[in-house]
């Protein structure tokens, strides 16, 4: 587990060069947000709405530079400096947050098939248990602004489309090298490769991999269509990411500032959730004009069943997690 303590005792922080930014506002005090997406996705939509929301609640009260595209670093190193305090802000795969935390309650948005579409991810955000499991970041030295779904995860195969169950048995799949997704993924029948992000592409180009789980917004903004064809409608879990603020920031704000960002995070999940959403449904449409071939999973009742134990399992990892499974309605 890293913490803010050794990441500073052991000098890591982020070197990239700092590069024409976003900037929302061009007075008041300087916050810097980084994150690892493309402008189209909906993860950059989760900065700039929060960067809008401290304009119209603090006006001039800070001056905002929005940092896309992998700039300062990839997830985790983000994620890292955020954790160290050489970052101030970050939108960042919540999936990374145990692997790099130790904490365990955010694996509970990607327990498969729980979070049913994007109006429900929002009522779990926003409601009791969603705020319980932002609010357990502090004990990583993080502050939890904000949770929003940045697209539903479907399956891209570049060979055969895949269409039943039986069809995932051996393929080269990557996912992100953490142990849920190994785990989900190792028990529908595929053999997972962990990739980090910015490798995907030229992977599925020379044959290294098979197959992605990806949302659409990743399809366009990375240009996946390019060298995968055949996407598979699952919907197993949403992509989660998490707007966090490094403690050190958190600190040195006053009492009206605190008020504002927490608002503004809250505010950016609802605007997230809505442009996932429409992008989600019309990107669909301007994949079929790109040649991609959609199509429904035949048996996607045989994939919940498969990987349906998962749920009960990581229920025990964590109280919230079980918490969030009772929110959702499913069984543990």
């Amino acid at each position: 587990m890293i913490t803010r303590r050794t990441l500073l005792r052991t000098g890591a922080a982020l070197g990239a060069t700092l590069s024409m930014p976003y900037v929302a506002r061009a007075a008041g005090r300087t916050m810097r947000i980084a994150h690892a997406a493309n402008e189209v996705h909906p993860g950059h939509i989760l900065a700039t709405s929060f960067a809008e929301g401290l304009q119209e609640l603090m006006p001039g009260g800070f001056n905002v530079q929005i940092f896309p595209n992998r700039q300062l670093g990839d997830d985790k190193q983000l994620l890292e400096g955020a954790v160290a305090g050489t970052m101030d802000v970050t939108a960042v795969s919540g999936v990374l947050i145990p692997l790099v935390t130790g904490r365990q309650a955010m694996n509970a948005w990607q327990l498969p098939f729980l979070v049913r579409d994007y109006d429900h991810f929002g009522e779990l955000a926003l409601g009791e248990v969603g705020q319980k499991i932002q609010a357990d970041l502090a004990e990583a030295g993080l502050i939890g602004l904000a949770t929003a779904d940045t697209g539903q995860r479907n399956f891209l195969s570049v060979k055969n489309t895949v269409t039943s169950v039986p069809d995932f048995a051996g393929l080269k799949t990557r996912i992100v090298p953490v142990p849920l997704h190994k785990q989900i993924w190792e028990t529908v029948g595929t053999a997972p490769v962990g990739l980090p992000y910015g490798e995907v592409y030229g992977a599925l180009e020379t044959g290294v991999i098979d197959a992605v789980e990806i949302n659409v917004s990743s399809m366009l903004g990375e240009n996946l269509w390019e060298v995968g064809k055949h996407f598979t409608l699952t919907g197993h879990y949403p992509w989660h990411m998490a707007t966090v603020m490094s403690q050190r920031y958190w600190d040195d704000l006053n009492d009206e500032e605190k008020a504002a960002v927490t608002e503004a995070g809250r505010r950016s999940i609802a605007k997230t959730l809505a442009y996932a959403k429409t992008q989600d449904l019309e990107g669909r449409e301007q994949l079929k004009g790109k040649g991609v071939e959609i199509v429904e999973l035949t048996d996607l009742d045989a994939m919940r069943q498969r990987v349906s134990a998962l749920t009960s399992e990581w229920a025990a990892k964590d109280p919230l997690i079980a918490n969030f499974v009772a929110a959702t309605g499913a069984s543990s």
